[in-house]
């Protein structure tokens, strides 16, 4: 027979890593898909995990992750959590998934904004849509479902999890807007923010050219005109 974990576990803020605020600021307001273009295409969570307020087109936000570990149904984890967010901080939860149970509710969104988090991600779906939306909170899920989750542990806050295949730990910058939810790897943090910058310059150049007309890129009419492309009647 194995032990029973502990009701909760804790990784304390002095132990988790911190990104600085100017690598923070380094990708603000820089779209999620220039971003994974940085990261070789990859970082983003499902497409299943959306923005609830699909009204706010505009919508950019980035900080650092608190991770937060739940079982199905459970919300016991998250309001643990709330009391070891720093400001700024988004709560990002993990309930493997589970669908048939709200992750959070109008309640616990509140007291996540109330304690100087600046936003919720979770790979299950919400309740109390009304409520959430006027806490302001911006929250990313995979829907919405009134049945009740339970408070009962074991969770875990702190250490690593995974969403969707990506990791994710604490400390990692989280980026989101109306595409989706990227994850960018602490390690990688400065590496990224040097990609994006040029990646910003190619895009924004390119995007200039469609607005003043271009109808096909100089590289796909060199492939056009090249052996790779053969012609059948």
């Amino acid at each position: 027979m194995i032990e029973n974990p502990p009701l909760i576990q804790i990784k304390k803020s002095s132990g988790r890593k911190k990104p600085t605020p100017d690598q923070i600021n380094a990708f603000k307001n820089v779209p999620t898909g220039f971003i994974c273009d940085a990261m070789e295409g990859y970082g983003a969570l499902p497409q299943s995990i959306k923005l609830l307020d699909q009204t706010n087109k505009n919508f950019h936000i980035v900080g650092s992750a608190l991770t937060v570990y739940s079982g199905a149904a459970d919300v016991l984890g998250l309001q643990v959590a709330i009391s070891e967010i720093i400001d700024g901080d988004i709560v990002v939860n993990t309930v493997n998934g589970w669908q048939e149970t709200a992750s959070a509710g109008d309640r616990i969104t509140g007291l996540i904004k109330n304690n100087g988090g600046a936003c919720l991600v979770t790979d299950g779906p919400i309740r109390d849509l009304n409520g959430i939306l006027e806490t302001q909170l911006p929250c990313f899920c995979s829907g919405i479902n009134p049945n009740s989750p339970y408070n009962s542990g074991p969770a875990k806050i702190g250490f690593p999890i995974n969403i969707g295949n990506v990791n994710i730990e604490s400390g990692d910058i989280i980026v989101g807007d109306i595409d989706g939810i990227v994850v960018i790897p602490f390690d990688r943090i400065d590496q990224i923010a040097s990609k994006t910058n040029h990646i910003i310059n190619i895009e924004t150049d390119m995007d200039k050219k469609v607005q003043d007309g271009l109808k096909i890129s100089p590289e796909i009419q060199d492939l056009i005109k090249s052996d790779k492309v053969k012609y059948f009647d």
